[in-house]
């Protein structure tokens, strides 16, 4: 790590806002991979742009209603409750608000990594949320628990990892309703992927990784908020964990994502996000984090994941959130500190902590 990064340029966050707001219009040829993932790509975009604090400013209200109402237009029910879908490729129909939620197949049903984007994209533009089939929801999540504890990212899939977990702890979290899952179950999951290291494989018997240690402690977090259980994670298992991440915390100032990589920009999130919620968030050279992540940043806006490759919205997005939790010192960005400013993060739901206050008021049911 090192020791005293050199001085900061100036953040450029009106190229960052530029580059996300290209790719809400249409995507570059280095991301036409994702297409078939927009619900995740809109919420990395319009969550930078939120971020970046120019949402309102430079979005106008209408636009903002039409991504909302295309938010809404890939929630869709059938047997297995209800969730939102990737995006319209899967299925030809096109809904109008005012119709009910699509009935999808068993080939076309809802994702839980993306359900739990959508309700974080919705939280940022501030729905109401009257729209949500709650009990649908629960419904949903119980359909994706395998009998080890895990979740599949779609019901019935044999596809599952600690991601999908998360996924379903936030939701529940959001909710503020846990019926929809085993919580007991899920822990003994979460313990299975533990390495000799301190970290997180996606599954058992996987290398510990950054981003599988955030979900990791992430949802043990959750899930104690909820259940008031403290002890998921012994004292010296805290400690190995922490000493593992940082570890990670490389000589270039950013994270790496496993033991003996190269530095990744969305480490700084995964990993940093990880150490704020266990504690030890003061041990954190913030100053190398922002030197590590200016050196990221890509001529004509966006963030890459590392100096000299292309950017692109999820990278940008978690390198945002990274320095909404580690702010650079002022002696290390001088006159350009205000271009370094952000409001602060909530670590556990990966959102603004303005966002979170408004999913805790308005996703739940009311009355609970």
């Amino acid at each position: 790590m090192a020791d005293q990064p050199t001085p900061l340029p100036r953040f450029a966050r009106a190229g960052h806002a530029g580059h996300c707001k290209r790719c809400l219009s249409g995507l570059p040829a280095s991301q036409t991979d994702v297409d078939a993932s927009r619900l995740a790509l809109a919420f990395y975009c319009i969550g930078c742009l939120d971020l970046l604090g120019v949402l309102e400013d430079q979005i106008p209200a209408t636009q903002r209603e039409q991504w909302k109402e295309w938010m809404w237009e890939q929630q869709s029910n059938g047997k297995h409750g209800s969730g939102f879908r990737p995006s319209p490729f899967m299925t030809g129909q096109r809904l109008s608000h005012e119709q009910p939620p699509i009935e999808y197949t068993e080939y076309d049903t809802p994702h839980i990594i993306m359900t739990y984007t959508a309700l974080l994209s919705l939280a940022v533009l501030r729905d109401d949320f009257s729209r949500l089939d709650r009990p649908g929801l629960l419904q949903f999540l119980r359909a994706c628990q395998r009998p080890d504890g895990s979740f599949s990212t779609v019901p019935g899939s044999n596809e599952s990892d600690l991601r999908t977990l998360y996924c379903a702890f936030a939701i529940s979290s959001m909710l503020d309703d846990w019926s929809g899952l085993d919580i007991p179950l899920a822990i003994s999951f979460i313990a299975t992927c533990r390495t000799y290291e301190g970290g997180y494989g996606q599954s058992p018997f996987c290398e510990a990784q950054g981003g599988t240690t955030y979900i990791a402690i992430a949802s043990l977090a959750l899930a104690s908020a909820w259940t008031k259980h403290s002890e998921y994670l012994t004292a010296s298992d805290r400690e190995l964990t922490i000493r593992w991440l940082l570890n990670n915390h490389d000589k270039s100032g950013g994270f790496c994502g496993r033991t003996g990589k190269d530095a990744d920009a969305c480490y700084c999130f995964w990993c940093g996000a990880a150490l704020k919620i266990l504690g030890a968030g003061n041990l954190v050279n913030a100053d190398a984090v922002a030197s590590f992540l200016a050196r990221c940043q890509f001529k004509y806006g966006g963030i890459s994941k590392a100096p000299g490759e292309n950017p692109d919205p999820y990278h940008t997005y978690l390198s945002l959130a990274a320095l909404a939790m580690y702010q650079p010192s002022s002696a290390a960005t001088g006159a350009d500190s205000q271009s370094w400013k952000f409001e602060p993060l909530d670590p556990l739901l990966n959102a603004r902590e303005e966002t979170a206050l408004w999913i805790r008021g308005h996703v739940p049911a009311k009355g609970t």
